[in-house]
This record gives structure tokens, C-alpha cells and sequence, in this order.
């Protein structure tokens, strides 16, 4: 069982001292690895919006997780690193290879690259990508990156993507970075299920919804040829609710549920999550100490 925290850049900063503080802070205290999100750009908080339509707004900083993350792994010795999630189809496929082979050997293969299609469409707008065609993307970006990691020079002939025998440098030691999906459709899963090395659900709590959809996934899995113990799956506990047995009740469903990775995030506020109330370094390095000392057990 891995145990990662959220990194909370919207609230203690953008600058080196304090993202660098947070990250040797977590690493100290016992934490696995950190998990931090993407957002290219966002609308003016102060535009009209669409009726119906959900909207994205740059009104919070996010640091371009390839750059952070990076910076990361030069102050830090054993901390690991995971995208939750990466929008893969808004940025260009050979790109998103690059960076995170970079990314991965900067910190010794400990770099898990989670994706998923996004939502907000006036990213896929200002980065000139298409928002319909998003999910099917998907799918070929994954079979291309793996192939520009495994080898040195790739022939690719797809429907979005054109590759004559040519490839990046550096790339991961091991050949492969481990891809994790974000989303909860069927097609989602079904498509984890093919080629996927995990899932990042957020939508559902502890309970028997979760563990159905758990057992989907397995049986998809099986079904697509493949053992299911090789797709881990990652949860959030939101520290801004709850006690500490309240969280080490849902750790240990969790882990029994057999979840491979448990993530106590302090940012996160949307359905079920919660944020944390204190928005300063030390709020959110305290807020994570306390989880790790109510789970650490467990693990």
C-alpha cells in the first residue's frame, strides 16, 4: 500500500521555498509519493457563463505539473510522483512522451503518469486541440508514448498520429512509465481494462457502490486477457472531513477493497470531497501529519 498527499500549490504558492518545503516536509513525515493536477489555462472569473456549461477559470494558480514535479524531484530523495490527472489529448502526444520520460529519470523511475480526456473546452480551445474527438485520441497517444519509451527510433502510422522512424532522447531507464486513468464511464474503464496500468476513481465513497465498480474492472480486465492485479487502483481520503478514525475506517475498507495507492488530499473540494480550512504551508504539512499518523499502521 502506498500513501501519497495532494500538493496544495492553489494555496501555500507558486514559489521554489515553500512548493520546496512541502515536498521534503511530506517525504519526512512517511509519504510515498505526491499527486498533483493540470490545468493549462482557465477563463476570466469575471466572464458570463453559459448556461449549463461547466467552466474553468484561471482564478487559481497550477503549477504545469511536468515543471513542478521536476523541481520536486531535485529536493527530494525517495519521494515518488503521479499526475492526478494529466488532460493527455489537449497537448501534443510526442511532447507529453518527452517530458515525462524526462520527469522519470530525474526521479529514478519513481513517476507514475495519470490521464485522463478533461472537461473544461476552452483549454482544448486555446492549446488548438480538438474537444470531440478527445477520448478516441486517447487511446492511439497511449500506444504511441509507449513506444517512444520502449525504443530508440519508432515507425507509427496511426489515425491521428504520423511517426517516420525517428525518437525521443532521453528516454525512461526501464523502457515504460506506468499510464493511470482518471474518469468513471464504462468506456473508461473498459479501456483500463485493455491498456491501462491503473484506475484513479474520485466519485465514489466507501461503500458497495465502489466495490461493484472495482469488480467491473476486474472482470473487464480478465475478460481483455490480463491479470487483475496488474492494474492498481487509487483512491482520495479528503482530510477536510472527518476524525482520524473516520479516515482509518476508510483506509481500511480501502485497503481490504484491494486499492493499491491512498492519497489524503487537503484540496480537493468537489461532491464528496472537502477541502481543508487553513490555506498556509504549515496547515497543510499539519493536516498531512495527522493522517499519516492515523493510517501509518495500516499500511
Amino acid at each position: 500500500m502506498q500513501i501519497g498527499a495532494s500538493l496544495p500549490v492553489g494555496d501555500i504558492g507558486t514559489g521554489r521555498a515553500v512548493i520546496r518545503d512541502y515536498g521534503q516536509a511530506v517525504e519526512g513525515i512517511g509519504f510515498d509519493y505526491v499527486i498533483t493536477g493540470d490545468h493549462v489555462m482557465g477563463a476570466n472569473p469575471a466572464r458570463p457563463k453559459p448556461e449549463g456549461v461547466r467552466v474553468g477559470t484561471n482564478e487559481q494558480a497550477v503549477h504545469d505539473p511536468f515543471v513542478v514535479l521536476s523541481f520536486l524531484a531535485g529536493c527530494t530523495t525517495s519521494l515518488g510522483f503521479a499526475t492526478g490527472i494529466l488532460i493527455m489529448p489537449q497537448r501534443q502526444t510526442v511532447l507529453v512522451a518527452k517530458q515525462a520520460a524526462g520527469l522519470d529519470l530525474l526521479c529514478d523511475g519513481r513517476f507514475r503518469l495519470g490521464v485522463g480526456v478533461g472537461w473544461n473546452e476552452i483549454e482544448y480551445e486555446g492549446l488548438n486541440e480538438n474537444f470531440h474527438n478527445r477520448g478516441r485520441r486517447s487511446e492511439e497517444q497511449v500506444e504511441v508514448m509507449r513506444a517512444l519509451w520502449a525504443r530508440p527510433h519508432v515507425k507509427f502510422k496511426g489515425r491521428y498520429h504520423d511517426i517516420d522512424d525517428s525518437g525521443i532522447n532521453p528516454r525512461p531507464a526501464a523502457g515504460r512509465i506506468p499510464i493511470w486513468w482518471g474518469g468513471h464511464a464504462d468506456a473508461i474503464l473498459r479501456r483500463i481494462a485493455r491498456i491501462g496500468d491503473g484506475w484513479m476513481p474520485l466519485a465514489y465513497s466507501a461503500g458497495d457502490k465502489a466495490l461493484a465498480k472495482f469488480e467491473q474492472l476486474r472482470a473487464w480486465t480478465k475478460e481483455a486477457g490480463r491479470d487483475p492485479s496488474e492494474v492498481g487502483i487509487e483512491v482520495w481520503i479528503s482530510l477536510g472531513v472527518g476524525t482520524p478514525d473516520d479516515w482509518r475506517r476508510d483506509f481500511t475498507f480501502w485497503k481490504n477493497a484491494g486499492v493499491s495507492h491512498i492519497a489524503g488530499h487537503t484540496t480537493y473540494n468537489a461532491g464528496r470531497h472537502k477541502r481543508i480550512q487553513g490555506r498556509t504551508l504549515a496547515d497543510h504539512v499539519a493536516a498531512a501529519r495527522s493522517f499519516m499518523e492515523a493510517v501509518k499502521d495500516l499500511r
